[in-house]
């Protein structure tokens, strides 16, 4: 099977699942138009794509692995940002969330923000309000994102973050804020199946951070760059990314030692903010 057959063969399985074209669409967050193309060959499905509508199917894990690889064929996909705008970021937000709940085994790194799943409603805002959305839209992304972080709660998963020193100093919010922001990851790294690792910038290194990425279990990595998210599915390029963050892991601070680092941090937003008060 090649990627031109994939959306007849879909709508296939989709038929002799008994489900309705609705259903899956909802359960696979996109439109019914849009899987209607799909399932028709006016539109060919990315990776995400088929992931999200075999899951929504239903199919064994054998007929995944068989759709899958057609879908791998290519292994680099773009989606630039000006479609996503377009599609609206609430919308993102919920097939991130239906990615989520189909991971496994999810492997953050970031050098420069703190990763969605962790960002409290303040900074969550400050990272939408970049993007010059209008109040509504604005306040439906925040929304999405904040059911989106119910999966951070799922003790079934393995959550694994490595960030560097200056996602935790980089101030999109003012000082207290932040504070709050730091004490949001701290409880987050108690939890049982969570684990987060701070690379501090005392340590000697022998790599260079370049750009965040997410792993998911070993099947797809997903990158963002300026102008559009990258996705990633070829074994031996997803291996180059597990590789990458594994390396990071093993020189940063994890467990007490990395808490007593961000205490520290937090310490010093609380400081500059009750000194600012003093000085009104």
């Amino acid at each position: 099977m090649n990627r031109t057959q994939l959306g007849p063969a879909l709508r296939e399985l989709r038929q002799a699942s008994g489900k309705e074209a609705k259903a899956v669409a909802r359960s696979a967050v996109m439109s019914p138009s849009k899987l209607s193309k799909i399932e028709t060959g006016k539109v060919t499905p990315t990776v995400v794509d088929v992931d999200r509508i075999l899951t929504a199917i239903g199919v064994s894990d054998e007929v995944k692995s068989e759709y899958m690889a057609a879908a791998r064929a290519q292994a680099t996909e773009a989606t630039a940002w000006r479609l996503v705008r377009r599609l609206g970021y609430h919308r993102k937000q919920q097939q991130i969330k239906a990615l989520d709940d189909s991971t496994r085994l999810l492997r953050v790194f970031q050098p420069s923000l703190v990763p969605g799943l962790l960002q409290t409603p303040e900074y969550v805002r400050a990272v939408f309000g970049r993007k010059e959305l209008g109040e509504e839209s604005l306040a439906r992304a925040v929304a999405a994102r904040l059911v989106r972080q119910q999966s951070l709660y799922d003790a079934t998963k393995t959550m694994r973050f490595v960030l560097t020193e200056p996602v935790l100093r980089w101030r999109l919010v003012p000082p207290a804020m932040m504070a709050g922001q730091l004490d949001r990851i701290l409880s987050a790294s108690r939890l049982s199946h969570v684990d987060i690792r701070i690379v501090p910038l005392a340590s000697p290194q022998s790599d260079v951070p370049a750009h965040s990425f997410v792993i998911r279990d070993d099947r797809m990595v997903t990158v963002e760059t300026v102008h559009a998210e990258v996705t990633v599915t070829d074994p031996r390029d997803v291996e180059s990314y597990v590789r990458k963050f594994d390396g990071f892991a093993a020189t940063a601070m994890a467990g007490d030692e990395m808490r007593r680092m961000i205490e520290a941090i937090r310490d010093e937003y609380l400081n500059e903010g009750q000194a600012g008060v003093s000085a009104s």
